[in-house]
């Protein structure tokens, strides 16, 4: 079961949010997005006191703001609820943390686009026009370890499955190679990160690409990254307000 988060966050401000932010959608992402709709409507239903009647209409709600540009530091502090900024060929969004669960954080944005991350990597997307559908990390997940202790190059081993074109169980070679020191300035604040270079290749798929990450020296988080979806689809995350509750 997901965890509820704290009270700061709302499901009210949440669902405005999630259809203000400006990816495109899929229609298999406006799928997931009236199932979110019903979701909250069952959860009303049944007397859960998380969700308000008034949150269902919420949900229902087209605030245009953050369209395709980067919010302020005064936006992004005028919102009391974790944000993270994510762009890729197909548009730029805001999405909020609507659901933690362990090491797990659902992302939502608008017309279900959904990103999920575990220890900052993308391991699901959901309403894209290419989606990642799973990522099987390795039992010795040098993720849930922390970047941050990397002293050289790693390689290891995960497979993935992408969709359209129901490509399940691509074993994919991974080398995290550590980049050196870098400034990295996120809403006019500038922070001393690790950049780590992760190089991927599935000879039977064809596929070639390199990941980037921006570590924190100090506990591994994750500020920003730049991480394949699927081939030809990558995604920029950049944390504007993070939820640090399980940093490594």
């Amino acid at each position: 079961m997901h965890k509820a988060l704290d009270s700061s966050f709302r499901w009210n401000d949440a669902a405005a949010q999630y259809e203000a932010s400006g990816i495109a959608p899929s229609a298999k992402g406006k799928m997931l997005y009236r199932g979110l709709t019903s979701l909250l409507l069952v959860t009303v239903l049944a007397g859960c006191t998380a969700v308000s009647s008034s949150s269902v209409d919420a949900v229902k709600l087209v605030v245009q703001q953050h369209r395709d540009h980067s919010p302020t530091a005064a936006e992004v502090a005028a919102r009391p609820y974790y944000q993270m900024q994510a762009s890729t060929r197909e548009g730029h969004a805001v999405l909020i943390l609507g659901n933690v669960d362990g090491a797990r954080e659902d992302w939502y944005g608008s017309h279900g686009v959904v990103v999920f991350l575990k220890h900052g990597q993308v391991v699901q997307t959901a309403g894209l026009s290419q989606n990642l559908d799973g990522l099987h990390q390795s039992p010795d997940n040098p993720f849930a370890r922390g970047l941050q202790h990397l002293n050289g190059p790693l390689d290891y081993v995960r497979h993935e499955d992408w969709s359209p074109g129901y490509r399940y169980d691509v074993v994919v070679q991974a080398r995290l190679v550590p980049a050196g020191t870098e400034q990295l300035t996120i809403l006019g604040q500038t922070h001393t990160v690790l950049r780590v270079d992760e190089h991927l290749s599935a000879p039977a798929a064809h596929y070639r690409a390199t990941n980037r990450y921006w570590v924190d020296p100090a506990d591994g988080f994750i500020w920003k990254s730049v991480q394949q979806v699927a081939p030809g689809l990558a995604i920029t995350l950049v944390q504007l307000r993070p939820y640090r509750g399980k940093a490594s």
